[in-house]
């Protein structure tokens, strides 16, 4: 019962998040434009792959404005510290990294990570549709990584 409330919360958040944020007025009856709409946003959401290093410097604002994007778009699945442990992940049958490991994320550049969020990743959705500007994904990359930060590695596995 908790893993269906969950669910459909998520859903919901997702519709929502996925809504314009400000209300079109309806259209009259009009000519149609002379030039068409442009058909994508451009490339440059997506860093080119020599990118892997992050072009920001976080400032306490940035920050703050990475959690709380964080917490409307990622906590549902990934947990509000970012262990991976939700019951909605494990609802969709999903393992998540636990990114309060050290060891979570030492292999993956910023560029990688920044890629992830606008694209997805197997049952994880886009943020392709530009509702966060480039900077303000670069700062949650910075925001996610943060969330290791202070703990201790993970003890080495013993040989036998």
């Amino acid at each position: 019962m908790l893993k269906s409330f969950l669910l459909t919360i998520a859903i919901v958040a997702f519709v929502l998040s996925a809504a314009p944020s400000h209300a079109r007025p309806a259209q009259q009856d009009s000519p149609a434009p002379a030039v068409p709409p442009a058909a994508a946003p451009p490339a440059a959401q997506t860093p080119p792959a020599a990118v892997q290093h992050n072009p920001v410097k976080p400032t306490a604002a940035s920050q703050t404005r990475a959690k709380t994007i964080y917490q409307m778009d990622c906590a549902v699945c990934h947990g509000d510290n970012g262990n991976g442990q939700t019951d909605l992940a494990k609802g969709m049958g999903v393992t998540l990294a636990n990114w309060t490991d050290p060891k979570s994320l030492e292999n993956i550049p910023d560029g990688d990570l920044f890629s992830i969020i606008r694209n997805g990743k197997d049952k994880m959705p886009a943020e392709g549709s530009g509702r966060a500007k480039d900077d303000e994904v670069w700062n949650l990359v910075i925001y996610i990584r943060n969330f290791s930060k202070g703990q201790p590695n993970a003890p080495a596995a013993a040989s036998n």
